[in-house]
């Protein structure tokens, strides 16, 4: 367990004590995900935890599934696959329309994610960055869903009404998420945060006779229930008397903007903008929404210009806790993401092509963002200044491995010849090796002048992709090659136990790359493997160099002391390697030959194509009565609908 008790009982009290921000500082390989999880079972509140990236948040909603398995755990990420946003370059008179392609298992799982909110206790939701962006308010999302009993006295048809209010759609051919269907006497709803499950109304005249949940594929019904509640197919949907007085500001603000358009000559952008948001006008009247509705949010929500637009954070209950992970990279994103946001609608709005209202369709300001935020508990490995203040220097460590590993031997040597006599360390390691460069040229020279002196050696720069980029790492761990070249080694992902040196060229050279959170997250590579040691090369002391190796030798002797305390040896850690993202093992099952399965990484375009052919295999199965083999084909679908929010 090392130190994680105390970090744990540390976390806890600060929470019930009141304290809004906390620390926790924990080195790789310490087990920060398992307190984290601990710290969520002991308090039993609703839960947030952010992460930098989609990768590593999928991996966080993994892990915390496994440790929660009967609690309501929940996705929220950026739903698009595809996105490019509307834009305007004025220098060549470019008008870029938005174009994008929506991921529906994402955009369910954010469906799940504010439903559990609003509606369950035990919950906790994993996100991005995405959590700052503006979405429908809580209030009209809450205040819109349709709530229905058993032994109700209402029609099929007013049901109808409300379920096409909140943008469901009638559809008695193909049974989607967001359709309804009527056979007979009895109205089949497909809910929009559901997976798998549909509800089944029966009617007697105008009353509810009985509501069942039932399997969507297979039709068998699974429970009797005494109560659904049905919320909106859309986080933007609006009662319609919201609309109608949203429409009247649209009209008043879209009359002075054409005046001042009209005023300054600006003929143009004067038509250019009547005609786009009549028509937006006309569709909202008709149909309740329009395409590119987002962009009359502050009009929808009824909030004054400037107010910050309701974000999944107006979704968290009061007494939520938040987790940052990796805090050191996440905080400065959100403070990033509003500013280039601006700058693009401005100049749609400057030229016509939107209301100036467009702008309040933004993602939070970090200064929004700090006053909403809950009780906070900041976690990673190597804490910036800003987290560090604002917990008043107070830090909960978690340096002891429960492996006993130790934080890796650092060497400091010159680097006159530095590459020599790298590849003469290189030749005594058994182990794999890391080497860190400052630039691409580099990387490629090293890379080139150890495989001329025979070894087995590869690099790793920004021009690889992703899967190419996992490629090289699992046969780096496969032993096909001995060294990985690269620039920034500090990514998610390079977790290598096999790893036994790390070698730091140009240690001295103060930059982003050098810093003293680089540096220490850097040497943290070697400390996965019980012979783990770091050479820097450098002919100067920075002070960064100084504060890393001093903060690496304290953590060291910390884990001496501990491991010498209870009679601990330390033992590298054993990771499986798998040959695709996501830890899949499945192995292929000729008694189930629709299971996926592949020899080597597959992307994600392939992925969505097998997914596409299965679909295809289940629908026909179905319609051939094999329900049995239909179950089987979805559940291998959810399998890799799952594995596609890795690759994504």
């Amino acid at each position: 367990m090392g130190d994680q008790p105390q970090a744990i009982s540390e976390l806890v009290s600060g929470i019930k004590d009141g304290r809004r921000n906390q620390v926790l500082l924990g080195v790789t390989g310490s087990g920060k995900t398992f307190t984290m999880a601990n710290v969520i079972a002991e308090l039993g509140r609703p839960a947030m935890i952010m992460a930098p990236n989609k990768i590593l948040a999928a991996q966080l909603y993994t892990e915390m599934k496994a440790f929660f398995p009967h609690n309501h755990v929940e996705y929220f990420v950026s739903y698009y696959d595809y996105y490019q946003p509307e834009a305007y370059l004025p220098t060549t008179d470019t008008y870029i329309d938005k174009d994008a392609s929506i991921n529906e298992q994402l955009d369910r799982m954010r469906h799940s994610a504010t439903r559990a909110m609003l509606e369950e206790r035990d919950v906790v939701v994993v996100s991005s960055v995405s959590a700052i962006y503006g979405m429908g308010s809580p209030e009209q999302y809450s205040g819109m869903k349709v709530v229905l009993h058993t032994g109700d006295k209402i029609s099929m048809a007013d049901v109808m009404h409300s379920l096409v209010d909140i943008q469901y759609k009638r559809n008695d051919m193909a049974f989607e998420r967001g359709d309804f269907r009527v056979r007979g006497d009895t109205l089949d709803i497909f809910p929009s945060h559901s997976q798998d499950r549909g509800w089944k109304l029966s009617f007697w005249g105008d009353e509810i006779e009985e509501i069942w949940e039932f399997d969507a594929l297979t039709g068998a019904k699974l429970q009797k229930l005494d109560r659904i509640a049905v919320y909106p197919n859309t986080h933007y949907a609006t009662p319609m008397p919201s609309i109608l007085q949203a429409i009247g500001q649209i009209r008043s603000d879209l009359k002075d903007r054409l005046e001042y358009f009209h005023d300054n000559m600006k003929y143009i952008e004067e038509q250019r903008l009547r005609e786009r948001v009549n028509f937006d006008i006309e569709m909202m009247e008709s149909t309740g929404t329009c395409r590119g509705i987002e962009n009359y949010s502050r009009y929808l929500s009824g909030r004054a210009p400037g107010q910050p637009p309701p974000t999944l954070f107006e979704y968290l209950p009061k007494d939520a806790i938040l987790f940052i992970d990796e805090s050191h990279v996440t905080v400065p994103q959100i403070g990033a993401m509003s500013r280039g946001d601006r700058a693009r609608k401005e100049t749609l709005s400057q030229y016509g092509f939107r209301l100036p209202a467009c702008i309040d369709n933004r993602p939070l300001t970090f200064e929004e963002w700090d006053k909403l935020r809950p009780q906070t508990i900041f976690v990673s490995a190597t804490p910036a200044e800003w987290e560090l203040n604002q917990s008043g220097g107070i830090v909960s460590e978690q340096v002891i491995r429960p492996t006993g590993l130790l934080d890796p031997e650092c060497e400091v040597r010159p680097t006159a010849h530095q590459v020599d006599d790298l590849l003469d360390e290189v030749k005594k390691v058994r182990g794999r090796v890391l080497v860190t460069t400052l630039t691409k040229k580099m990387a490629e020279q090293l890379t080139d002048y150890f495989v001329e002196n025979g070894v087995r050696a590869k690099y790793l720069h920004s021009d690889i992709e992703t899967l190419e980029r996992i490629e090289l790492l699992r046969d780096l761990r496969l032993g096909k090659f001995d060294v990985l070249v690269g620039i920034n080694l500090l990514r998610e992902g390079l977790d290598v136990p096999e790893c036994e040196l790390v070698a730091i060229m140009d240690a001295d050279k103060e930059g982003f790359l050098r810093s003293t959170r680089s540096l220490i997250q850097t040497i943290g590579r070697a400390a996965r493997n019980a012979n783990g040691r770091v050479i820097l090369y450098a002919d100067n002391m920075t002070d960064s160099m100084r504060a890393a190796l001093g903060e690496t030798a304290r953590r060291r002797e910390k884990q001496m002391a501990y491991n010498k305390e209870h009679n601990i040896t330390p033992k590298t850690v054993t990771k499986a390697v798998f040959s695709e993202v996501g830890d899949k093992q499945e192995k292929t099952d000729k008694k189930r030959r629709f299971v996926y399965t592949s020899d080597g990484v597959m992307d994600a375009d392939t992925l969505r194509k097998e997914i596409k052919k299965l679909t295809k295999q289940m629908r026909d199965a179905a319609e051939n009565l094999e329900f049995e083999r239909a179950a089987e084909l979805r559940d291998a679908i959810h399998k890799m609908e799952d594995d596609l929010l890795l690759l994504e």
